[in-house]
């Protein structure tokens, strides 16, 4: 059963429902804004109670090497840090897209490039859905805007990454995660038995057995006419992921003549925006990409024949402007409006750019 509903900040849901979830292990640093998942899971010791291993690598190099090892025994094995933290990750992140292991990685964004800030910021969306770091892979990545999808999305994760046997992203920033907000924590879920994972994960390294072969988990291969057909692989798994895992909310769509594009924390900001153009008499709707990929190219794409023209309010100089310009492929005028350094547009903020951009 679930608990009673608590009042608890972003990055202490991803922990409850980390332990919640039955996940076997998680390996991370701390690094401001995302430090209270380390310590929640700490202060709530699930070594004691689940089984769960918690432990602080020495860096998080270390750590997202310790996900890779967990995930090719086929256990549910994650991660959690912030930007710079996140850029360090980035080669075993593509080790393990490579050997297509299954993990969760939590980025609770902050401002760059650099040390920055420790402000939040949604600068990392270049790094996390074009590939952040070498040759062609692509990472399930969610996008909440909620305490509640903080802890939903956990499940979620987990659920996507071994679905399609790819490593996921929850790209979250400083908002959600230092935020409180009432949440309803999943169910309780006990943790795989051995014999349950080499049912779920036959491709796991689990030793010899005398029922199957031994596997071997690597992302090397140096037959190149071997890693092509690898990778023709993946881009099908690809393909099937876009096909089948598209998410996103709509908000006063129906009517809109306008469309603001956010994500996360800037999707919040924009809901209020949305309440004060339309008391002016403009028609503004909402479109909240979930998945940033697989991105909601079609339902924008629909958009684009229907609004007059769209706004993508963004922590950032320009990023996910992009991708809705590609969708959108030269329909309407597509314009961005962004703060940077950590700081956060206002409702007001965004209405005006909104008036000065796309409404004419």
């Amino acid at each position: 059963m679930s608990e009673e509903i608590s009042l608890m900040k972003g990055n202490e849901a991803i922990a409850h429902a980390a332990i919640r979830y039955g996940v076997d292990g998680y390996f991370g640093y701390p690094i401001t804004p995302q430090s209270e998942i380390i310590e929640t899971l700490m202060e709530e010791a699930p070594w004691k109670t689940t089984g769960m291993v918690v432990l602080q690598a020495e860096s998080e190099v270390a750590a997202i090497n310790m996900v890779y090892g967990g995930a090719a025994c086929g256990k549910y094995a994650m991660t959690s840090s912030s930007s710079p933290g996140v850029s360090l990750k980035q080669e075993g992140i593509s080790y393990m897209a490579g050997a297509e292991l299954p993990a969760l990685i939590v980025n609770v964004q902050r401002g760059g490039p650099g040390l920055g800030t420790i402000q939040p910021s949604q600068a990392d969306y270049f790094q996390t859905v074009k590939g952040g770091g070498h040759g062609d892979y692509k990472l399930i990545t969610l996008a909440p805007n909620s305490v509640q999808e903080m802890a939903d999305f956990v499940g979620l994760g987990f659920d996507l990454a071994f679905k399609y046997r790819n490593p996921a992203m929850i790209l979250s920033d400083g908002v959600i995660g230092q935020m409180m907000e009432k949440v309803k924590l999943p169910a309780w879920r006990p943790r795989r038995s051995e014999q349950e994972i080499r049912k779920q994960c036959p491709w796991a390294t689990l030793g010899k057995t005398s029922d199957r072969k031994q596997n071997i988990i690597t992302s090397l291969e140096l037959d190149s006419a071997v890693m092509e057909k690898n990778n023709e692989r993946f881009q099908a798994k690809y393909r099937l992921v876009e096909a089948n895992e598209v998410r996103y909310e709509e908000v006063k769509c129906d009517d809109a003549d306008y469309l603001l594009v956010a994500f996360g924390s800037a999707a919040r900001i924009c809901l209020k925006s949305i309440d004060l153009a339309r008391k002016e008499g403009i028609k503004v709707g909402l479109l909240r990409p979930i998945t940033l990929w697989p991105f909601p190219t079609e339902i924008l794409h629909a958009y684009g024949g229907k609004v007059k023209g769209m706004l993508t309010v963004e922590l950032n100089a320009g990023q996910m402007v992009e991708d809705v310009r590609l969708a959108v492929n030269g329909q309407i005028e597509v314009a961005h409006y962004g703060r940077l350094g950590g700081i956060v547009p206002t409702p007001e903020g965004v209405l005006a750019a909104l008036k000065e951009k796309v409404v004419h």
